[in-house]
């Protein structure tokens, strides 16, 4: 081979060499972030082509963790337009496009974590788009749990008290315990991430008490509670002796009143009497002495 067959070879490579340092590439540069719920974050995304940015084509998309099957649409840069989610509007958008793709994304929410893909493509390069991927984690605190008990109150039966919570990231621990009269760390049966329960069998007096149900992760506790009383049969055979005393004392204490009414009565009945047979005595008396009087005039 000559020296301009060299030559030519030369240039050829060179030339290919160039262009694989020019094709398009992208970068999201973190491959996972964590942000607090209701807080702000900056999604990286940023590339290197050799074309001008003219027509430029950015797409944003989310596979959410809740549905990693249905993706969506985050936002889109295209020929100088932006295009949002309409369910994003006003809480996403590009910070400095269209030199980079990052995006930064408000008052975020549970609901938007998952995985976040960053797609550029810029025509003529005929290069695939360059895809940049990362794992965005959204914490939150655990919401207010839910406490319910079911079973039988009376002595010698079955209570089952349970607890349940909505959310929370990282999933919340949930703990039972009796907090009076004393305080008393229970046994818990989950079921799955976000309840659990409490099985207490053969109830008695001793099992009364304010029951707490805690819910806690890293961001903070939430707590409800089940107020237990239960119900024995003495506390009811005692309950139902004083209901017959008490209703046998106020009988006789009726029973007494009315013969005191009746004595009262009969009394006074006897006292009018007597005072009606004074009276007619007294008046016959008088009559009497007034007839002897007239005869002796006579």
């Amino acid at each position: 081979m000559g020296s301009s067959g060299r030559w030519t070879l030369w240039t050829l490579c060179l030339w290919f060499t160039s262009q694989e340092t020019v094709a398009l590439r992208v970068s999201t540069r973190e491959s996972s972030l964590e942000v607090v719920q209701g807080d702000f974050v900056v999604l990286p995304c940023s590339f290197f082509t050799s074309s001008p940015l003219s027509r430029l084509n950015v797409i944003w998309t989310l596979a959410p963790f809740f549905s990693p099957e249905t993706p969506i649409q985050v936002i889109v840069y295209d020929h100088g337009q932006v295009i949002e989610d309409p369910s994003l509007i006003g809480r996403v958008g590009f910070t400095g496009i269209p030199w980079s793709a990052d995006i930064v994304l408000n008052d975020t929410r549970v609901s938007d974590a998952g995985v976040y893909r960053c797609m550029v493509n810029n025509p003529p390069e005929t290069a695939d788009p360059g895809i940049g991927e990362l794992l965005l984690s959204v914490l939150a605190p655990p919401s207010l749990p839910v406490c319910q008990w079911d079973g039988d109150i009376d002595s010698g039966g079955s209570v089952t008290l349970s607890c349940s919570v909505a959310e929370g990231v990282p999933t919340p621990e949930i703990r039972w315990d009796k907090i009076n009269p004393e305080e008393i760390s229970l046994p818990i049966n989950m079921e799955g991430d976000l309840s659990g329960s409490v099985q207490i069998v053969n109830v008695s007096s001793q099992t009364s008490g304010l029951y707490r149900c805690s819910a806690t992760n890293l961001l903070g506790t939430e707590n409800c509670y089940v107020n237990l009383s239960i119900y024995s049969t003495t506390d009811s055979s005692s309950g139902m002796l004083l209901g017959v005393l008490l209703t046998l004392t106020m009988s006789l204490v009726m029973l007494v009143l009315m013969v005191l009414l009746l004595w009262l009565h009969r009394m006074g009945q006897n006292r009018r009497q007597r005072e009606g047979k004074e009276e007619e005595a007294c008046y016959n008396e008088i009559r009497y002495t007034a007839s002897l009087m007239k005869r002796s005039f006579v």
